[in-house]
């Protein structure tokens, strides 16, 4: 039987779920995830979990925060001037916004604290300093895609 090595590109379901049980996404009722292996397409941890797999194989892996999205990074954190943002918005701990820095990239945050002057913007990755566990079933194996190599 085909194991999956790197450069497969295989579909896969998966449960994802946080070590507290809570789940944060999975492909229930949806396609199940194509990538293809050792591409970078994935977390790290996921990518070498379902490495040797065989098409029916289904496991639970454990992903630590080193091979999933990292620790927070504190310099992600920053304080934003509470006169910056429009005076009719009703601010709230945990609310998502969107930021345009000065090349104009939007960079997704979570507003984390509110002050008198400031308010505390948070753009880790949601799932940074987390470890993960996911149940993964792999669905297919296909060939690695082709690639043009120039000389």
């Amino acid at each position: 039987m085909q194991q999956v090595k790197s450069g497969d590109t295989v579909k896969v379901h998966y449960h994802g779920r946080l070590t507290d049980g809570t789940t944060f996404d999975s492909s229930a009722g949806r396609e199940p995830l194509q990538f293809e292996v050792g591409s970078g397409m994935v977390i790290p941890g996921f990518d070498n979990g379902v490495m040797g797999m065989v098409v029916g194989d289904k496991k639970t892996i454990n992903i630590p925060v080193t091979e999933a999205y990292g620790p927070k990074n504190p310099e992600m954190i920053v304080a934003f001037p509470v006169t910056e943002f429009p005076e009719d918005m009703d601010l709230e701990v945990g609310m998502r916004l969107n930021m345009t820095n000065s090349e104009g990239h939007v960079i997704p945050v979570v507003v984390t604290e509110i002050g008198e002057e400031n308010v505390m913007l948070d753009a880790n990755h949601p799932l940074a300093g987390e470890d993960l566990v996911f149940d993964i079933e792999l669905v297919e194996i296909g060939a690695a895609p082709s690639r043009i190599i120039m000389p």
